[in-house]
């Protein structure tokens, strides 16, 4: 069974310390190499920050494309990972 973890990050303009950008990155690489050594990871991808998003609508049957998304919300997906499990255990 395939499961799809999806991870949420919190967009800010305040910069990110050294110490904390490295300790996300350490615990992603954790996950990969235990996943991977299971293998059991299919895909791991890090999405582009929401200004870089574009929104695709239909009105009308005419295909719109917008700038967004819009959503109000506090955190914003970041990424993905997919993994091939026998159960949800």
């Amino acid at each position: 069974m395939r499961y799809m973890f999806l991870i949420y990050s919190q967009e800010t303009d305040e910069p990110r310390s050294q110490e904390e950008i490295d300790q996300v990155i350490s615990g992603h690489r954790a996950v990969m190499a235990d996943a991977g050594q299971k293998g059991i990871l299919l895909g791991v991808e890090r999405l582009k920050p929401t200004r870089t998003a574009t929104t695709l609508r239909t009105k009308n049957g005419v295909p719109m494309t917008l700038d967004g998304p819009f959503a109000e919300t506090k955190e914003q997906l970041a990424g993905y990972y997919i993994l091939e499990c026998k159960d949800l255990d």
